[in-house]
């Protein structure tokens, strides 16, 4: 019987196998900075006026369907600000008023 063959399948001879070496990074910067070559990814997004302000509407009225049904979706759920880009104060009404619009079967709860 050999002596060398005597150790278990699958272990080496103890040693830990070699890690391959990184592979340099084609898409750097010769002058090794971390920026990636080509323009950057991610512009500032334009800000979102309100609409609301914008039209020198002081009050949200429940009366006004037409603009509350705007800032909802056609299933029934209100649209949040991140997405109207409605100002705080107007957020409010327009909630106060979709939500009066429900109690009062002009607008449906969901469809």
């Amino acid at each position: 019987m050999d002596t060398e063959n005597t150790s278990q399948p699958g272990s080496s001879s103890g040693a830990p196998a070699p890690r391959p070496a990184a592979r340099p990074d084609i898409h750097r910067r010769p002058d090794d900075s971390r920026r990636p070559y080509g323009p950057r990814k991610h512009f500032a997004p334009r800000r979102k006026v309100c609409r609301l302000c914008a039209e020198k509407i002081d009050q949200v009225d429940y009366k006004q369907v037409q603009i509350v049904k705007s800032f909802c979706t056609d299933t029934g759920k209100m649209l949040s600000r991140r997405i109207t880009g409605v100002c705080a104060k107007h957020q409010r009404q327009v909630a106060r008023a979709v939500k009066i619009n429900r109690n009062l079967s002009i607008m449906p709860y969901s469809v």
